[in-house]
């Protein structure tokens, strides 16, 4: 009997240990959870030359005094006015094709900007932060192009279309434009790390479906087949929770973070053509 009493307690205690473990892994992710959907480039990292010609710096500060700052383009013959809101990693200086692709090939007015922590803006991102932030971009956008805050298009990619989503659903939007977005956090997370009881340790949520059926203007989503990063059921999810009128872009192939196809911005100028120019309003 010796024998099995011995290995009883070897089951034990690695049972003990494991446990232990276990715990203090979702202990670190509670407490690190903002370093784990975060993930900023600050200043100097990036190229900080101006991509396109006719940048503005553009400084302004979020309701809480965090100083922010971010790229703008006016085009005054633009199709649209764009507020664009990008993903978790990086700073706008890793967005450059992008502000050259709606500058140029879509022919929109734009502004990108840094969440809170990244690139040029300071502080430390949260949720409430980053939403914050956009708040405080909107507003800049349109004071500066003299619109209401419902004739700005508001754009996201991956964690900046639920940013962008939220934002439309509390203060409108004359478009909603989404790549590669998803319905809500704790699924992804969920998706990712399915060891983990993420849904009840995550206090983000960054809940873009709920806030997208407040939404009741244009929505053009865009998501790739092949996303390793957000998978297309996210996406979906997303878009099925959206009203009318709405349109769904799928690329074949395509992947989180590859770079979008040139007849992604064709489709993206048609889109925002059959607006109307809301700059001009």
């Amino acid at each position: 009997m010796r024998p099995a009493a011995g290995l009883g307690s070897w089951v034990w205690q690695a049972f003990r240990l494991g446990l232990v473990a276990y715990l203090l892994i979702v202990l670190g992710a509670m407490l690190l959870e903002n370093r784990l959907i975060f993930f900023p480039c600050p200043y100097p990292i990036g190229e900080w030359r101006p991509p396109v010609k006719n940048v503005e710096d553009a400084w302004f500060q979020a309701a809480d005094g965090t100083e922010l700052h971010g790229w703008y383009v006016n085009n005054p013959d633009a199709v649209a006015t764009i507020l664009f809101c990008h993903g978790n990693a990086g700073n706008i200086t890793h967005r450059a094709h992008v502000l050259e692709a709606l500058t140029h090939r879509v022919g929109a007015s734009v502004l990108i900007f840094d969440y809170r922590g990244y690139g040029r803006s300071e502080g430390r991102p949260s949720e409430q932060g980053v939403l914050a932030d956009a708040r405080a971009a909107h507003d800049w956008l349109a004071q500066r192009e003299n619109l209401s805050p419902d004739e700005i298009v508001l754009m996201g990619e991956s964690i900046g279309g639920a940013i962008a989503t939220i934002l439309a659903g509390q203060q409108g939007a004359r478009a909603l434009v989404l790549e590669s977005s998803f319905n809500n956090l704790p699924d992804v997370a969920a998706y990712h790390f399915p060891w983990l009881p993420v849904r009840w340790l995550i206090r983000s949520r960054f809940d873009a479906a709920a806030a997208i059926r407040n939404f009741h203007g244009p929505l053009m989503q865009v998501h790739g087949d092949a996303d390793t990063i957000v998978p297309l059921k996210f996406g979906r999810r997303l878009f099925d929770a959206a009203n009318e009128p709405k349109r769904f872009l799928l690329l074949p192939g395509h992947d989180h973070n590859d770079l979008m196809p040139l007849e992604y911005y064709q489709a993206l100028a048609d889109f925002l053509r059959s607006l109307g120019n809301a700059s001009a309003q």
